[in-house]
């Protein structure tokens, strides 16, 4: 008979302990048998040397060893040991999200560490990495729009192009509707249950065939929320200026829109915010983090077999073996 399996856990390792006893029993029988053995003197022993050992003598030890073994199966089967399986049925719902990023001129200042630019960047790159399950798309923007990178959970990819990312790539100027207005049509066919765009600038919209208040029915059309984030200090803002004597800064007004990025926001079922600084940008993206996090359900089901019959055979198997050899094989003298 093969050795049971062990099994995956116990239903009562407590008794486990008990094994520290088969030891200890093992040497006490073994000094109690050799107290046991008398002895009987002969002049020489020289002819008993040439004798073979019979099979008696071989294993007259075997009754204690079986003994032994028994007691520490029998242990093994007190304490049940059980075989676990389990499975996990995992159902995500994912978000397509839609990253809208304002790389104009202004988005140079320097209100933010080290410009707006790059801080929004930066807390791009973290919202992407914080995310699972969900495809998410960029679309950056000046006086026109482009797709960077469409819908994709590739998300190494995209922080790779997120990088790549720069003022000068598209002429200058603020088209947000037309931003919008891509981002809307890039997630308009998403089979998903939550589509969601974050729309990040600093200025006014100044350019595009769409206004943002068009694009934002159009969004809400397709029930397609918008979160808008204004970025930018309050009053000016040091801003780069090439001179005939090097890179000087200058203070220019902040011109940011803030009552049309409130209506999209609203008329999406989104919310606006306004960022000022490196750590409000970072704390606001966190907020919509949270607000659009991935429903994930979970069923686990686990299920135990008990082990213990297999070895408690055993034990009585070597039980019956013990007391065949005891009592049959070797024979104790009256």
């Amino acid at each position: 008979m093969a050795v049971p399996s062990i099994g995956d856990t116990f239903a009562n390792p407590e008794f486990l302990w008990l094994l520290l006893l088969v030891p200890a029993a093992g040497i006490f029988w073994w000094r109690r048998k050799e107290r046991m053995v008398t002895s009987i003197r002969f002049s020489t022993i020289g002819n008993f040397q040439t004798v073979p050992q019979t099979l008696r003598e071989r294993i007259r030890h075997a009754p204690l060893a079986l003994r032994l073994a028994m007691t520490a199966v029998l242990i093994i089967a007190l304490a049940r040991p059980q075989s676990v399986s389990s499975t996990e049925s995992v159902s995500t719902e994912g978000i397509d999200i839609v990253l809208v990023l304002d790389i104009s001129g202004s988005m140079l200042a320097e209100d933010f560490t080290p410009n707006r630019l790059v801080a929004a960047k930066q807390v791009a790159e973290d919202f992407i990495a914080g995310r699972s399950n969900d495809r998410i798309g960029l679309v950056i923007f000046s006086a026109e729009s482009f797709t960077q990178c469409p819908l994709t959970t590739d998300y190494p990819v995209l922080i790779k192009l997120l990088h790549e990312v720069k003022n000068g790539m598209i002429a200058d100027g603020t088209a947000i509707g037309l931003a919008l207005a891509n981002a809307v049509n890039r997630v308009k066919d998403s089979k998903a249950k939550s589509k969601v765009i974050i729309l990040l600038t600093d200025g006014v919209n100044n350019r595009g065939e769409i206004d943002p208040l068009t694009a934002a029915k159009i969004a809400a059309t397709f029930g397609i929320r918008t979160y808008t984030v204004g970025v930018g200090a309050r009053g000016t803002a040091p801003y780069p200026v090439q001179t005939p004597f090097g890179v000087r800064r200058q203070m220019v007004p902040v011109d940011l829109d803030e009552k049309t990025l409130e209506t999209v926001a609203s008329m999406t079922g989104g919310k606006y915010f306004r960022a000022t600084d490196n750590a409000k940008l970072a704390s606001i993206y966190r907020e919509i983090d949270k607000l659009e996090r991935t429903k994930i359900e979970v069923t686990a089901y686990r299920k135990t077999t008990d082990l213990f019959p297999g070895w408690l055979t055993l034990g009585m198997i070597l039980l019956g073996l013990e007391l065949i050899l005891a009592h049959f094989v070797i024979r104790k003298a009256p």
